[in-house]
This record gives C-alpha cells, structure tokens and sequence, in this order.
C-alpha cells in the first residue's frame, strides 16, 4: 500500500543528492573589508611604522575575487594648492612616500585562504602587472583579525596588521 508513496519519497531523494554539490566549498577567509590597525617595516633590522604613527588604510576583498587596497600616513602635510597636480616637489615626494593605493585580483585556494593575486593598477607603476604568491605575500586570517607579511624584491619586509570592518 505504502509502496508508491515510499518510491516517490526515495526518487525526490536521490533528485536532491544529485542536485546538491558534492562537496561544500570552503568560505573565503578574506572577503570583506578591512582597515588597518598598524604597520611596520623591517629595514636593516630596524622595527618603524611604515605609515607614520596614524597609519590609515582600508584593504577590500569582492566576493567576485577584486581587490582594493589604499594605505596612507594621516600625518602627510596638505597640499598648499587644492589642485591635486600642482603641487610642489617637496609635497608631491611625501605623498608618494606615504601612501599607495592599487587594485587587481586575488585569489583563494580550495580551503579559502589567500594565495596570491595581481596588481592591475598603482600609483606605483613598478608594481603594474606584479603576481605576488604566498612567497612574496602571506595573509592569515585569525577571526576578525589578519595579519599581512609582505617581502619586497630588495629584502625588506612590512608587516600589517587589519581589523574586519562589520556591517552596521
């Protein structure tokens, strides 16, 4: 009697085992935004802040795997002009000293964590077209909490330090 009912049952059973994916996929450990907490460059054995002693920088993560990364020292004097490309020698110099921003892609591997990503874009030319894989660039997520270590070409290594920045 319950045979139809029963058949019915294992037949919309098995349709949802072989719609659902066979393995879940692992959540991406850095998407989302980020802000930064501090930061710290390693020249010839010498700790200092790499973006003055207020470091302001936001680091943004797309689910469709962009990235958006701006760090800047608040301490970077205006400009006497408020047109951005007129200012002076001396001005221009501490800007590009004390901030960078760049964008690309990135990627994750099969457990979400961040393994690499290129630099489409810069206010750094020299870094146009740069890939940077895990030997050059490690992000690890701890909670709301990730910390980057960066190794430039010529040995020096900055050291990040970001805060998940939740939705309101």
């Amino acid at each position: 009697m319950h045979t139809p009912k029963l058949a019915c049952f294992v037949l919309l059973a098995a349709l949802i085992g072989i719609t659902a994916p066979a393995e879940a996929r692992s959540p991406n450990q850095v998407l989302g935004t980020w802000r930064m907490v501090t930061a710290q460059i390693d020249s010839d054995g010498k700790n200092v802040p790499a973006y003055g002693d207020k470091p302001n920088g936001l680091l943004v993560f797309t689910e469709d795997m962009h990235f958006i990364e701006v760090l800047t020292d608040a301490n970077i004097p205006k400009f006497a002009s408020n047109v951005r490309g007129q200012g002076t020698t001396e001005e221009n110099r501490a800007a590009m000293a004390g901030s960078i921003g760049f964008f690309g892609t990135y990627t994750v591997d099969k457990d979400g964590v961040f393994s690499g990503n290129r630099v489409e874009a810069s206010t750094f030319p020299n870094w146009i077209g740069q890939v940077r894989t895990r030997k050059e660039l490690r992000l690890v997520v701890e909670g709301d909490r990730m910390t980057e270590n960066f190794q430039r070409p010529d040995g020096t290594r900055i050291r990040i330090v970001w805060q998940r920045v939740k939705r309101q």
